[in-house]
């Protein structure tokens, strides 16, 4: 990813480059893995001025991370084969909002038995300023970065589902679930039962 001390490699001169981590993670992200890869929107309904401004243009799937620690692209895929003979599987589903525990709840009643491995999520900042018509202060509270009080919310809306505080929650979930919501991931292990 560029930053200030690493531009982007053969960029022209004259193009200009983000250079500061603040805005360059959060546009690197949609860009790591755009809903059209997906089919979840045409490639010409979404171009790089929608990235980080039409949050209406999201993908239900993926989940990605950004870092300028990182000198490249890391690519973890997570899904279901009916070839797999292990006793793993996911599920997934997108909540609209830091609150919405309607996603994780559908997927413990369609698999009930199953124990719950780990579940995973993304977690952003509503842009709006509020959730459900409610003002929230993620955005402007100067203790703590947005993506940290995100992160701590959904987690916690989770955790208190499942029982179990062993819950990963990457914050930043632009254009991954609608603005403010973010996808949501079980890893289940089937049982006898």
């Amino acid at each position: 990813m560029p930053t200030s001390r690493r531009p982007e490699p053969g960029a022209p001169k004259s193009r200009s480059t983000i250079r500061t981590s603040r805005w360059a993670i959060p546009a690197a992200r949609p860009r790591s893995a755009p809903p059209w890869r997906s089919g979840e929107i045409g490639r010409e309904e979404i171009g790089d001025d929608d990235v980080c401004h039409s949050w209406d243009k999201f993908s239900e799937v993926a989940s990605t991370s950004a870092g300028s620690e990182l000198a490249y692209c890391e690519v973890i895929v997570f899904g279901n084969s009916a070839q797999a003979s292990g006793d793993l599987f996911m599920s997934h589903g997108v909540m609209t909002d830091a609150i919405d525990a309607k996603p994780l709840l559908a997927m413990l009643a369609d698999h009930p038995g199953a124990e719950v491995v780990q579940v995973l999520a993304k977690a952003e900042a509503d842009p709006t300023g509020l959730i459900r018509g409610r003002r929230h202060t993620m955005l402007n509270d100067s203790d703590i970065n947005h993506t940290r009080h995100a992160r701590a919310a959904v987690g916690a809306v989770l955790a208190s589902i499942v029982g179990d505080p062993m819950i990963y929650v990457s914050g930043g979930a632009e254009h991954q679930g609608p603005a403010g919501g973010g996808p949501v991931a079980v890893i289940f292990r089937r049982t006898n039962t």
